[in-house]
């Protein structure tokens, strides 16, 4: 039996110590109370982030074909270190943090206080991620990520052949191949195993031919992890190039992949993506309790939700995203932001994904709300036909 309790001005509560009790729940904890469909929920305030994904900067040494920058128009800026010791100042309150992943929409490696950045983490004995284009990947640089202890490297590399990544990438292939061989000497002379390298391929039409090549490439490399994504078409470019749709398909002719699963898991792993719109719906960034502070201190709960811009839906329409931020490192704690009632409630819907199916709706044709990133129903902003919680697009 539910105990007789009421909630404040806010809609929190603390339960009677003795119904925890029996429910081995810890004294103290404070609540979001809410209704859905006609029953009650009870949300934990609790400061459970596990993981941080921080953008020090907007701004990239390169301007690829595949880029949301292609379409927004949001400032080149690097995080302001005032930003950044303000997020800092909030790592003690979140006790089950474990990693920080230093990537988003713009390179790492060209902000100024980067490495510096990396070291106050790791001073606070958490790990570290950080995702990068590799060309600043020098002999220096990879030498300093060993001795700060990164434990995780994720390059991009968006084709095999030169010609490939320099039409997708603007730049020399070769540059990045011999910076990750400068970070495998690197590990060596330092006697480190880390960081582990990972391979991000972003793949399209254009370059799906030469995954088996990749896997090859990664396995000379020493790499731990190939993850492939398809593209989010942000131009009309772009939605040429997709491999997905909304009705299953092969994505390389009849044969389907070029390349099997699961061909060389004795040294590593190879993800590939969803191919096709499905039923099941999931957030990895809500799973994996994690939330997105941008380069501005502005917190998101997800990358999709972390810039304002365009791009084609699953079943053609140009869709408009607006930002979600639920608060500010500059302005509050994390943990704060993480409890705060939004949030909480946020993550709730988004791990029942009670939102609606719009690429299934039979009125989707006409609906205007397709043209922005709200639901007819549900909490808006709608996560209703995220690429992400279909698999479809991927992130490390």
């Amino acid at each position: 039996m539910m105990p007789k309790v009421k909630s404040d001005e806010q809609g929190r509560l603390t339960l009677p110590s003795a119904f925890l009790q029996r429910r081995h729940i810890s004294p103290g904890i404070e609540y979001w109370l809410d209704g859905r469909e006609g029953d009650l929920i009870l949300h934990p305030r609790l400061p459970d982030v596990r993981k941080l994904y921080v953008e020090p900067t907007t701004c990239c040494n390169l301007h690829c074909r595949t880029c949301i920058r292609n379409v927004w128009g949001d400032p080149e800026a690097h995080m302001p270190m005032s930003t950044f010791e303000r997020l800092v100042e909030s790592l003690n309150d979140l006790p089950n943090l474990s990693r920080v992943v230093f990537t988003g929409f713009g390179e790492p490696l060209t902000h100024p206080h980067i490495l510096e950045m990396i070291r106050v983490v790791r001073e606070h004995g958490l790990a570290v991620t950080l995702g990068s284009n590799g060309l600043l990947l020098g002999a220096e640089m990879s030498r300093e990520l060993v001795r700060l202890g990164v434990d995780r490297l994720v390059v991009s590399v968006d084709g095999v052949k030169p010609e490939s990544y320099a039409g997708i990438r603007g730049a020399m292939l070769s540059q990045v191949l011999s910076n990750i061989r400068s970070l495998n000497e690197a590990k060596s002379q330092l006697a480190s195993l880390t960081p582990a390298l990972g391979i991000e391929f972003v793949v399209l039409r254009s370059n799906v031919a030469e995954l088996a090549e990749l896997t090859a490439l990664a396995s000379k490399l020493n790499a731990a992890r190939v993850l492939v994504s398809n593209v989010l078409p942000y131009t009309e470019e772009m939605r040429s190039e997709i491999l997905y749709g909304y009705e299953p398909r092969p994505p390389f002719g009849a044969g389907g992949w070029p390349v099997k699963a699961n061909a060389w898991v004795m040294w590593g792993t190879l993800d590939l993506p969803r191919m096709h719109w499905g039923a099941e719906r999931r957030c990895r960034f809500v799973q994996d309790w994690a939330m997105v502070i941008g380069w501005d201190g502005g917190v998101s709960p997800c990358y999709a939700l972390s810039h304002s811009y365009s791009y084609f839906a699953v079943d053609g329409a140009r869709k408009q995203v607006s930002r979600y931020v639920l608060g500010n490192v500059g302005e509050q704690h994390l943990a704060e932001i993480w409890m705060s009632e939004d949030y909480v409630r946020f993550r709730s819907e988004v791990r029942a994904f009670h939102f609606p199916s719009c690429p299934d709706c039979d009125l989707r044709e006409s609906c205007d709300l397709r043209e922005c990133n709200e639901g007819c129903w549900g909490w808006n902003p709608s996560c209703a036909d995220c690429l992400w919680a279909q698999d479809i697009i991927r992130c490390p």
